[in-house]
């Protein structure tokens, strides 16, 4: 049921897009215990002065385009199972793409199941 949030630079390749969603679709499916057919993203490209990334923060540098996932899901999951998914999803994507690791920042939100309505108005996750 997660909801992932991909912001990206206007100038990537569509097959590069391509790639990045299905790089974290992957990592979630494999670390996070998501279901292979539990897929939902919004991706978006950007201009350049609407991807603001500091050069510096917290002893990570990050030097070229930037990409920018959001992830909200439900809560349950350890912080063990947050840490090996951020690792994976940074690592694979600067190993099948030109972003490096450093220039991948991820956010979590969790929203309780009741949040949720996939469809018809019905929150199925309430009954």
């Amino acid at each position: 049921m997660p909801l992932v949030r991909i912001s990206l630079p206007q100038t990537t390749p569509s097959a590069e897009v391509a790639t990045v969603s299905d790089t974290i679709h992957r990592a979630m499916v494999d670390t996070f215990n998501v279901p292979e057919l539990d897929r939902f993203q919004v991706i978006h490209r950007h201009g350049h002065e609407e991807l603001v990334c500091t050069p510096e923060y917290l002893g990570v540098s990050h030097s070229g385009p930037v990409v920018f996932v959001q992830i909200t899901c439900a809560p349950g999951r350890s912080l063990e199972m947050k840490k090996a998914l951020f690792a994976r999803v940074a690592s694979d994507i600067s190993r099948v793409s030109s972003f490096s690791a450093a220039d991948v920042i991820i956010n979590l939100v969790e929203s309780s199941r009741e949040n949720w309505s996939f469809g018809l108005g019905i929150a199925q996750y309430s009954q």
